[in-house]
């Protein structure tokens, strides 16, 4: 039997980095003597002498380190955690681990980017152990428990100082307020988060650890309504440091909210508080902290206090008491005598403490000297030294500020109490760790006390879900021996334990620390965790579970009665501060300022409290670790690391983890990752459990090693690396039977080739050899004879084709250029003429114009004379009175003698003149002149008679177009009923046997008959047809009827003019979709129709409005049939608003059914066959993270919604090829991001699974036609650069640059992420090395420099992006859709 095998490697401890790795140089046997190793540095041998019965660790393969989780390493031991924990730290970059129940987070001292608000969505809803370890899984973990099985749970928070301990708890409390926002107008979140800065302010300090290191435990309790929504919060604190008020160590501070108000001194409302320098303030030294700006930070305590709702006035009052107190820290106390002390009447700080607090300076002065001794018959005032004297003031400094402490704290519970009853709660506790230094005294008792309770409250929760894991799986359940910190809890609190001994001596007024001390000794030196220093007579050791402390017995007596005279309690009873309304607790008659006989009494029973409440809940365990003492940012040291693991209880979890069975598979897992390990007949049954076991029971002989459970395979350390081995020995050994099938083809080859080369060279050579027997000298002449002649003969040639060429070539350039010439001649020959004859053309119509008009002219004096000659003959016509006819002839004679000057003729005029003669002459001027007076005022009238019949005539004419316009519309309105009734009247035929349907259809033919006959009633009766919804063929037929009959109304009601009727039909639509998608918000189908039907009313509006940029592309009678009364360019935009509602809502209905299926689909499913991406982590998820009932979905699962999503859209013609777009951007973020936030999917045989999926997505878009109109592979990108970074080598410098320009899409930290991040699934695959990642790193960022844009480093909120544009740029699409109504 061989304990060690050759080039096995194991651990072996060292001082300096406290474990080693080696490598065994030859088999070790039984009864061995030494065991031969060597270093891995390779520099020595080191001779491990075997006579101790603990051998060395052996060391878990290369394959298993890096796990999420430490216990599923296959060897579970000491130097195997810390090098798992370092690897993740330096190399990885990761900060979380998994240790069974426990999440190990280590601080990395440096600000990470992932704790951002899409870091908590990606969590949100996870299952425990599906991502990277996270304080965020934790807290999901919590809420979900919280949710499913109804009960409270814990979040247990502890660590050293420095560790990390509040900001892990904060970040808890903000994951909780952002999973489960109320939406009510208290922000009881942001409240609940405002906290923070309050109590990090008047509890937190800066030590030679940490610069914001808690000094006082936090037990918040988030309370949950029935809707699991916060709906208020509670605090409870435990342990306050008092003592740091009035003394800090070298190079540490006091608390934070002292120095903030030193930093706003100058500012107005500090002022009157007479701030400046101050004892208290300055004991350690330097109190400035790099980085920290005091007076921004008491900027921000004021904002919480404020948002807190606490008032202006308690504000104020809080700033008096805290300048009081350090007024109090400077009061002077001088020696009188050797017995005496006392304070000067003039000290200004005396005076300014009793002002700011309002009591009286006398009783301060006097009862801070004197001390009051009641005797049986009489009472006595005594003075007191000096040194009694500080440390009552010192007493009262403390007491003040833990009594503010406490009114502070209250004032918050009370702000974080809002109406309403509490269901469950959530509690963070946020506690000091094990804490062990240089000189230990009564704190770090107090401290490692509370922590003992915690820990077997630990060990307790570990070892019953332990027990419940077993019975779930149906394995039988076996004792485990684990540690019990019973016995140390025994001696520190039982009865005559040290907390016993402690009460009993501060009862004695004379009682000494060195008394007690002695009694230690006396009562206690028989317990074995009690002991006693050799060298000291003042100290004692107590073994914890963590480790040895020594604690200095010094002021162990006076810190637990922490006393406080009477005299000075009644003197600030009288405080007018304290007594003020806005306090929240009244001193006067309060018992709050006491002299409390001891401190652990009100201690030991908190703790109790807390305890019980732990118990009653589920806890959840985040132990923060401290790398370093430097605080440098991801630097590990070994020996500060273990030593805190040990403290913890991270290794007792190891310890008990490793007793039973710590690595567990599921049965598929197993058969996935090991079926290499299967013969034939064991792969082709069926039933893969069962072929699981016949496996196993043929590999491993020992049934003890591995237990089978329901759904899991249970097996005990170290049995997975061997199976590991075995599989790399399959895989080695094929690898080495396919090389030399390989090898041997390729010599074989290379044989040939040569053997035809050689065959080949002979075959010249002896062709040479009879060429020179054969040729003589004369053949050799005539042979370069012939060449010389060939020469000359082949260069004749080739200057004649050259010389034809070429002339060849100058004739058709002489042609071309003529044809260019005589091209440009015409086209500015054809200008010129077109100049000529537009002048021609012009004199032409000018000189026309002038004819027509002269034209004109003499056709209206033609008829204006004929009119008057007309009048004349009826004037001769009729026989006048005697007695008037030499006027009635004088009168004609005028009126002819005119007609015929108008004619132009002169010899009608000398007629007349010898017909009536001479005597007549001047009656004939006087009647020509009133005859032309006449004549003006008649040509007045008819011309503006003419002018009013034609102004008659084209009124009267326009109102004929008018009526014809209106007949044509009534018309074509007609006919478009007439069509759609055409149209409907198939609509019974086809649901005859659907009689929903057919109710429907009556219902919208009654609806149209009515529409025809009048819209009276329409408004009342429409919204209650909203939530139709068409089914069938139905939709086939008509797409878009609903948007269609609408709008029918809308044209109905702008035709007969009425704005009442028209405003209460849109009203009615806009309500009435409102009421339907907020009815059924997770109906797919219905918002898909009414998206649809939507947007295409809005086009309808759109296209009819008459508005010039929506009309460009209408028709002549689209043109025609624009609405003529209304502007609906509200509604229009109502109408956007509404589409766009729809639009998220739809979005939303879309991802909440894809979410579940796609990182299952994408990344989880193995859609190549034969080529496993499992990796051997044997993660134990914890049974209440995992439904049973999940179901297990696959890329085809995806495929199958997505065309069910299609299809939908396509019947409702719907334009799907932005909802595609989007779908594709949810499907590539959702998947990267789970890639960025598990290290398990960071592999090259899961990026080919990735890229096969892609390829599926791809082949499924050219299928529906949607490759070229939505573009979206184009959001794919990212996800297929990702998966390309997972297969491609990452060794050389031209890899980095090759990297840099393929991953174009992905910025610095998601490169630098997937490649810390990448895990090999087999021995045959290398890590990325950490000097690679800083060349890509380096490379990424002077390529960032150059680029216009860095996108963020996570793909969170993956569609609000496009649904900035998305509803804009799906509206303004083409419209001729809707000519279909024209």
């Amino acid at each position: 039997c061989i304990l060690f095998l050759l080039l096995s490697l194991v651990w072996i401890p060292d001082e300096e980095h406290v474990w080693k790795s080696a490598e065994i140089l030859r088999d070790f046997k039984p009864g061995d003597d030494t065991l031969q190793l060597q270093l891995e540095d390779g520099t020595m041998l080191y001779s491990l002498d075997t006579s101790s019965p603990q051998l060395p660790h052996l060391r878990n393969p290369d394959i298993l380190v890096g796990e999420n989780d430490l216990t599923a390493l296959s060897y579970l031991h000491e130097p195997a955690v810390l090098h798992n924990l370092k690897v993740r730290f330096v190399e990885s970059k990761i900060i979380y681990t998994y240790c069974g129940i426990i999440l190990v987070a280590v601080n990395p001292y440096k600000q990470l980017h992932i704790y951002g608000d899409a870091v908590i969505h990606a969590y949100s809803g996870q299952n425990m152990g599906d991502m990277d370890p996270h304080i965020f899984a934790v807290a999901e973990e919590a809420y979900k428990q919280m949710a499913r099985n109804n009960k409270n749970q814990s979040i247990i928070v502890s660590g050293e100082s420095g560790a990390g301990k509040t900001v892990s708890a904060r970040y808890a409390m903000r994951y909780f307020a952002m999973v489960s926002k109320s939406g009510s107008k208290t922000h009881v979140e942001d409240k609940v988060l405002a906290s923070n800065p309050i109590t990090e302010a008047i509890g937190n300090a800066k030590t030679t650890r940490n610069d914001n290191s808690s000094r006082f435990g936090k037990y918040t309790e988030i309370s949950f309504d029935r809707r699991y929504q916060i709906i208020g919060a509670n605090m409870r604190t435990y342990l306050l440091e008092k003592s740091r008020v009035v003394s800090q160590s070298e190079s540490e501070r006091n608390y934070h909210i002292f120095y903030q108000m030193c930093a706003c001194a100058d500012q107005p409302e500090f002022k009157s508080l007479r701030l400046y320098e101050f004892r208290y303030t300055s004991m350690g030294g330097e109190t400035a902290i790099e980085g920290v700006d005091d007076r921004k930070d008491m900027e921000e305590t004021r904002r919480t206090f404020s948002l807190l709702g606490l008032t202006k006035d308690f504000q104020a009052d809080v700033f008096k008491v805290l300048a009081g107190i350090l007024h109090l820290g400077n009061v002077e106390i001088r020696n009188v005598g050797s017995d005496r002390s006392s304070i000067s009447s003039s000290d200004p700080h005396i005076a300014a403490f009793c002002d700011l607090l309002r009591v009286s300076p006398d009783g301060v002065t006097r009862w801070l000297c004197h001390r009051r001794f009641v005797m049986v018959a009489e009472t006595v005032v005594k003075p007191v030294t000096s040194k009694r004297a500080v440390n009552a003031r010192d007493a009262l400094a403390k007491q003040i500020y833990a009594h503010l402490f406490d009114c502070v704290i209250q004032k918050i519970n009370a702000a974080l109490q809002v109406p309403g009853k509490q269901h469950s709660f959530i509690g963070v506790l946020d506690i000091y760790g094990f804490e062990t230094f240089d000189i230990n005294s009564f704190e770090q008792f107090c401290i490692n006390y509370a922590n003992e309770k915690l820990q077997q409250q630990f060990n307790l929760h570990v070892f019953k879900l332990e027990q419940e894991e077993y019975m779930k799986e149906d394995i039988p359940w076996t004792l485990i021996d684990f540690y019990d910190n019973q016995p140390v809890i025994d001696l520190i609190e039982a009865k005559m334990g040290i907390l016993d001994l402690l009460d009993e001596e501060c009862l004695f007024p004379q009682g000494t620390d060195q008394n007690w001390l002695q009694k230690l000794y006396n009562y206690l030196a028989d317990n074995p965790l009690f002991e006693k220093p050799r060298m000291s007579n003042e100290a004692f050791i107590i073994q914890h579970f963590a480790d040895k402390v020594e604690y200095q017995c010094w002021g162990f007596l006076e810190k637990n009665r922490d006393t406080l005279y009477e005299e000075l309690i009644d003197t600030m009873r009288t405080s007018k501060v304290w007594t003020s309304p806005s306090q929240c607790v009244s001193l006067r008659g309060s018992s709050v300022l006491h002299s409390l006989p001891v401190l652990m009494a009100p201690f030991r029973s908190s703790l109790y409290l807390l305890m019980e409440t732990l118990n009653a809940t589920t806890p959840h365990y985040v132990r923060c670790i401290k790398p370093n003492e430097e605080k440098m940012p991801f630097e590990y040291d070994s020996k500060r690391v273990v030593q805190q693991l040990r403290a913890c209880g991270v290794l007792e979890t190891i310890h008990i983890s490793a007793q039973s069975y710590p690595s567990r598979w599921t049965y598929i897992e197993f058969y996935s990752r090991y079926s290499i390990l299967m013969s034939q007949q064991e792969l082709v049954l069926t039933d893969k459990k069962q072929t699981c076991r016949t496996v196993l029971q043929r590999l491993i002989q020992d049934s003890n090693q591995y237990k089978f459970g329901r759904t899991k395979i249970f097996f005990r350390a170290g049995q997975v690396a061997y199976l590991e081995k075995l599989r790399l020995d399959r895989l080695r050994g094929a690898c080495v039977t396919i090389q030399k099938h390989v090898r041997g083809w390729s010599h074989r080859r290379t044989f040939l080739r040569m053997r035809e080369a050689a065959i080949i060279l002979q075959q010249y050579v002896r062709g040479q050899r009879r060429i020179r027997k054969s040729v003589t000298a004369a053949a050799l002449k005539q042979g370069w004879a012939a060449v010389v002649i060939q020469r000359y003969w082949r260069g004749h040639l080739t200057r004649q084709i050259f010389r034809m060429v070429r002339s060849s070539s100058i004739i058709i350039q002489a042609f071309t250029r003529g044809w260019i010439a005589r091209k440009r001649y015409k086209k500015v020959l054809c200008c010129k003429a077109l100049i000529l004859q537009k002048y021609a053309r012009a004199w032409l119509a000018r000189r026309r114009f002038q004819t027509l008009r002269r034209l004109v002219h003499n056709v209206q004096l033609s008829y204006r004379c004929q009119q008057l000659r007309k009048k004349l003959e009826d004037q001769v016509r009729t026989p006048p009175p005697p007695k008037k006819l030499y006027n009635t002839d004088l009168e004609e004679v005028g009126l002819v003698g005119w007609s015929l000057v108008g004619r132009g003729g002169v010899s009608g005029v000398e007629s007349c003149w010898k017909r009536w003669g001479g005597v007549l002459l001047k009656e004939v001027l006087l009647k020509e002149r009133k005859q032309k007076e006449q004549k003006e005022v008649s040509d007045s009238q008819i011309e503006g008679l003419t002018f009013k019949v034609e102004h008659l005539q084209n009124e009267n004419n326009q109102l004929q177009k008018l009526f014809q316009e209106k007949m044509s519309v009534n018309d074509s309105i007609g006919q478009e009923v007439t069509r759609l009734n055409q149209e409907n009247m198939v609509i019974p035929e086809l649901k005859q046997t659907v009689s929903e349907l057919q109710r429907h259809k009556q219902e919208l033919e009654e609806q149209l008959e009515e529409q025809t006959r009048g819209m009276t009633g329409r408004h009342s009766t429409l919204h209650h047809h909203f939530d139709l919804k068409p089914r069938g063929v139905v939709v086939n037929m008509i797409p878009n009827m609903a948007a269609q009959l609408l709008f029918m109304c809308v044209r109905h009601a702008d035709y007969l003019n009425d704005g009442a009727k028209l405003k209460s039909l849109m009203n009615a639509i806009i309500s009435g979709v409102k009421k339907v998608i907020t009815d059924h918000q997770a109906d797919f189908e219905l918002l898909s129709f009414w998206l649809s039907n939507m947007y295409h009313m809005l086009n309808c509006l759109k296209q009819y409005s008459g508005e010039e940029e929506f009309m460009k592309q209408n028709s002549p009678r689209q043109k025609k049939n624009c609405l003529q009364n209304f502007d609906l360019s509200e509604h229009r935009q109502i109408f956007s608003d509404l589409a766009i509602r729809i639009y998220h809502q739809f979005i939303s209905v879309m991802e909440k059914a894809l979410m579940p299926m796609i990182v299952p689909g994408m990344l989880e499913h193995e859609s190549l066959q034969g080529i496993s991406s499992m990796k051997p982590t044997g993660f134990r998820k914890r049974s209440s993270s995992i439904y049973e009932d999940q179901e297990i979905y696959t890329i085809s699962s995806l495929l199958q919604q997505l065309s069910l999503y299609h299809s939908t859209m396509s019947q409702h013609g719907m334009e799907e090829g932005l909802a595609v777009k989007q779908t594709f951007f949810l499907v590539g973020a959702a998947t990267l991001n789970n890639i960025l936030l598990r290290k398990d999917m960071c592999s090259c045989r899961k990026g080919m699974q990735i890229r096969c999926n892609i390829s599926y997505l791809e082949e499924w878009l050219k299928e529906k036609d949607l490759v070229q109109g939505t573009s979206a592979m184009e959001t794919l990108k990212p996800l297929c650069q990702a998966a390309w970074l997972l297969q491609v080598n990452k060794t050389t410098d031209d890899d980095a640059k090759e990297i840099i320009e393929q991953c174009s899409e992905l910025n610095t930290v998601q490169i630098v992420k997937i490649l810390n991040s990448y895990t090999p699934i087999d021995d045959f695959e290398k890590r990325v090395a950490p000097s690679f990642v800083r060349k890509v790193q380096v490379r990424c960022k002077c390529a960032s420099r150059s680029r216009s844009r860095d996108k963020d480093h996570v793909h969170l909120n993956y569609y609000e992006i496009i649904l900035i544009t998305a509803v804009p740029v799906y509206g303004n699409s083409r419209q001729s859709k809707t000519s279909s109504m024209n």
